[in-house]
């Protein structure tokens, strides 16, 4: 059932339609049966925060056996010499297990904090000392002043502009670094008033302040705007500067979180930065953590690689009502688009226990059932007690989700609402075109008494000026236009989250663009209810019930995933080279089964050297749901290189004599789609059944594509050509 619809007057938040989880089997003694998915594939991505818990190759190396494939290194705090070791253990992790895993560099950026005294550990991470107790009605001073002592009434603030953001009757909190539910160092306060360089404020509820203090000023508006004086810091302060420049020099930085972004333009900031210091192949990760970059989640999903939803911060800058309706939408836009999703703050109890509690582990699930990519775990594995359990949970938990996901109600999903939004955007074309059309006739008759009017030429100008601004929209404002759309349930206007609910970009890259365009159903369905699912299997001969055009890479990764749920295929797997992004579009889909990426790396030119590249794209599919990379040897070829891979998946228990597996891979310059069995020993060629993929088509003409079976080789094949002249 979707969430029930607001009316605009009601409430600023426009209604988000929510996808309805259908369970393949909600017997309830089956809960009674032991669990045995130990070594079974994650789809969900597990990011693991490097601190003093896991700072040990051991311990990381039993973390990526257990589902961790990324390794997080927060430059909020933490001397650099900390980090570069954090990065050591995790490369020599990986080569002790053989096992991929992505390293990510999280910034500092805009974050506050309160100044205090530290020592050095063993490890050499800084451990903030002393404490403090505070009872609710106390009163305190925080302090911008940057000769200021702490004492247990006055906390300096590691900003000397902070007094000039805050006002009478504004919410504060202050809390630890990385805090958890498990803790009671979170404080929140209320301003009561504001004097020179202090700011007042009264304490709302008891708390022990103990180690690093971070700072967060709620929003104070609850209208369409933001209200609040946002703080003056860079986007990179010279600590990040640093850091990303000497560890990226040392080491493959896969990934950057982009701490506290506001905007598109901060993404793009950040990209020339990278860029500059030679880190070309590092995406960026925007973390979503004010109120303010929810309302400009459009041009920052557009912008950025993929998104992280900082849930501790967030969660502060809006009513907890609205909390579970934001994390959806957001996933929602992050889906639509293809782009890879991560939240935190699941377990957090698991920082000083070794089982979450019912809230967690439901909480982990729904997050997994709306269509997130990944957890990311912060203090849990930064200062964790059990870190290793914390990895083995959560991957329990995603599996256990994952196995009851509905596949083919997310395959639909896509499909109607990319197709929603096409239809709008045919009407937005139309639109102005006439729009404009109009006003230039009335320009026209303004300029009637001047000079003699020539009505066909004038006809001709109209109609021609119209047809190119037609033609400018689809070029130029074709990622804005089509997404403007994508999950609009409601009026547009000045709102608050109104980005989150009217308008998605596409991806600008070629990696996305058309891809949400041509996720489109035909929206006349018969009396049935027959949609694409018909139209894909040949039940509905009408032409003019036929799925609409597809571009050919989105085409052939549809069609991969429908051919894996038709077959039940155990394995997708798909053949890609450095840059392509056919296997993230596959993933999109969320299909049943892994997707085994075979990343064939390339000899490219530098200067006057040779290099060979590949292992970077692998580590970037890593952060994708359901995405299995494997870094093929150069030297195989197509058939021995399957061979290899499908026997690699038998050996982990993938696939089993008797599986089909569908494989997407390049011939002759066409991408196509084949799908053999396994059997004992090797593989053969499934024709009969791959007929139920295929398309029927209608008449054809100059640039209509067409979907053609063959052999090749051994193998029954699908690709796509395009008739000409």
């Amino acid at each position: 059932m979707s969430m029930p619809t607001r009316t605009r007057g009601a409430s600023s938040f426009s209604a988000t339609k929510a996808k309805t989880h259908f369970f393949k089997n909600d017997d309830l003694s089956t809960v009674l049966e032991p669990s045995s998915d130990a070594g079974t594939f994650t789809g969900t991505k597990i990011m693991a925060t490097m601190g003093p818990s896991i700072h040990d190759t051991d311990v990381i190396g039993q973390l990526l056996e257990d589902g961790m494939v990324a390794g997080r290194v927060d430059l909020t705090w933490g001397p650099l010499e900390f980090h570069r070791n954090s990065l050591a253990h995790l490369k020599e992790a990986m080569t002790k297990t053989k096992r991929m895993a992505a390293s990510v560099l999280d910034t500092m950026g805009r974050e506050l904090m309160i100044r205090g005294e530290y020592q050095v550990n063993d490890q050499g991470y800084p451990w903030v000392l002393g404490s403090r107790n505070v009872v609710a009605d106390q009163a305190l001073i925080l302090s911008s002043n940057p000769d200021a002592v702490a004492s247990d009434t006055l906390l300096p603030v590691m900003y000397a502009k902070f007094h000039l953001m805050a006002q009478k009757g504004d919410n504060i909190q202050i809390a630890r670094y990385l805090v958890s539910g498990a803790e009671s160092s979170s404080l929140y306060l209320t301003v009561t008033d504001v004097v020179d360089t202090e700011v007042h404020v009264i304490a709302q509820n008891d708390a022990l302040l103990e180690g690093l203090l971070c700072v967060f000023h709620a929003e104070r508006s609850g209208g369409g705007g933001v209200a609040n004086i946002q703080n003056e810091l860079p986007l990179l302060c010279d600590w990040d500067k640093e850091c990303l420049t000497k560890l990226g020099a040392e080491f493959e930085i896969d990934f950057v979180n982009l701490s506290y972004c506001r905007n598109a333009e901060d993404v793009q900031e950040a990209r020339s930065f990278l860029d500059s210091i030679n880190m070309q192949n590092c995406k960026i990760m925007a973390k979503i953590e004010s109120r303010l970059a929810l309302q400009n989640l459009t041009g920052i999903l557009n912008a950025a690689d993929g998104i992280v939803f900082s849930r501790g911060n967030i969660g502060l800058d809006i009513e907890a009502e609205k909390m579970a309706l934001i994390q959806k939408a957001v996933i929602k836009a992050c889906n639509l688009v293809g782009k890879p999703i991560f939240i935190t703050r699941v377990v957090d109890t698991m920082v000083n226990t070794p089982r979450p509690t019912r809230a967690e582990a439901t909480d982990v699930a729904n997050a997994v059932l709306d269509g997130c990519d990944g957890i990311m775990l912060g203090a849990e594995t930064l200062r964790g007690k059990y870190p290793v359990e914390t990895v083995q949970t959560v991957a329990s938990i995603c599996r256990a989700a994952e196995a009851v996901f509905g596949h083919s109600s997310h395959y639909e999903y896509l499909v109607e609402a990319a197709w929603e939004a096409v239809q709008t955007q045919h009407k937005t074309w139309l639109d102005r075109a006439d729009s404009i059309a109009s006003q230039m006739e009335q320009n026209a008759k303004n300029k009637a008494a001047e000079a003699v009017f020539d009505h066909s030429s004038h006809y001709e100008y109209l109609v021609e000026a119209a047809w190119e601004a037609v033609q400018t929209q689809h070029e130029t404002d074709r990622a804005d236009s089509i997404a403007s759309q994508m999950v609009q349930r409601g009026q547009v206007g000045d709102k608050p989250y109104d980005a989150t609910n009217k308008s998605i970009h596409v991806m600008a890259k070629f990696s996305m663009a058309g891809s949400i365009p041509n996720l489109k159903r035909m929206d006349g369905t018969n009396s049935h209810g027959d949609g694409l699912d018909s139209m894909l299997d040949g039940e509905n001969s009408d032409p003019h019930f036929r799925a609409p055009f597809l571009s050919k890479l989105e085409s052939i990764a549809s069609s991969a995933v429908r051919a894996a749920d038709k077959l039940q295929a155990s394995l997708i797997i798909v053949y890609t080279h450095t840059g392509q992004t056919l296997t993230e579009l596959v993933a999109k889909y969320r299909p049943p089964v892994p997707i085994m990426t075979l990343v064939v790396p390339q000899i490219v030119t530098e200067k006057m050297k040779w290099k060979l590249v590949g292992s970077t794209h692998a580590r970037h599919c890593l952060l994708v749901r359901g995405l299995m990379p494997v870094l093929a040897t150069p030297s195989h070829g197509g058939e021995a290189l399957l061979k290899h891979s499908v026997a690699s998946a038998h050996k982990k228990g993938i696939v089993k004599p008797g599986d089909h597996v569908v494989v997407v891979q390049m011939v002759n310059d066409y991408f196509c789609l084949k799908v053999i069995t396994v059997d004992e020993s090797g593989m053969f060629p499934l024709t009969p059944r791959l007929n139920e993929a295929m398309v029927s088509l209608g008449a054809l003409k100059p640039g209509d594509h067409v979907v053609v079976g063959q052999m090749v080789g051994d193998d029954f094949c699908l690709k796509v050509i395009t008739a000409d002249k």
